[in-house]
């Protein structure tokens, strides 16, 4: 069983789950969303979801966020990756993104509410455990690496890596 990040063999690890998430900041303010329904539901996270065959991460990005926000996100930027292990042997390999701009209006779906917070004002007691390592190092613009071990949504180990 997964415990620590050491327990993993990075270099050969072959996640089960690609991903993407889509935070698009301005005026001191990033547009989240409360998950209604998947993986995460409950959770206040970004846009983002699952890579379909054939396509890019920045491509999945871009269409998660169309189809959870109804906005096509601009200004779109690489921020860094994130790599999930969990007990339960379910394992995801996540892209970040950033945009400074959005074509739209962001309105509410099936999917998910958009919220909008302060970045001075996260509520990191509703989203991922991992979030309030990585966060500030996307903020500042800083691209990252991070790898986590959970243990469903409990963390139980973290590393991050910056460039």
């Amino acid at each position: 069983m997964y415990k620590t990040v050491d327990d993993v063999n990075w270099e050969n690890w072959d996640p089960v789950v690609t991903a993407t998430l889509m935070f698009v900041i301005r005026d001191g303010r990033i547009l989240l969303i409360h998950k209604k329904r998947g993986f995460g539901k409950g959770k206040i996270n970004g846009p983002g979801g699952k890579l379909e065959s054939g396509e890019t991460p920045l491509e999945c990005a871009i269409r998660e966020t169309q189809e959870e926000l109804c906005i096509t996100p601009t200004g779109v930027e690489f921020a860094g990756e994130l790599h999930f292990q969990f007990t339960d042997n379910n394992s995801i390999h996540g892209y970040v993104y950033t945009a400074t701009g959005y074509e739209g209006e962001p309105t509410e779906t099936d999917e998910a509410d958009p919220i909008w917070c302060s970045i001075d004002e996260l509520p990191f007691d509703r989203m991922w455990e991992d979030d309030h390592i990585w966060f500030p190092h996307m903020l500042e613009g800083r691209h990252f690496s991070g790898r986590f071990i959970f243990d469903n949504d409990r963390m139980l180990d973290a590393v991050i890596e910056l460039d």
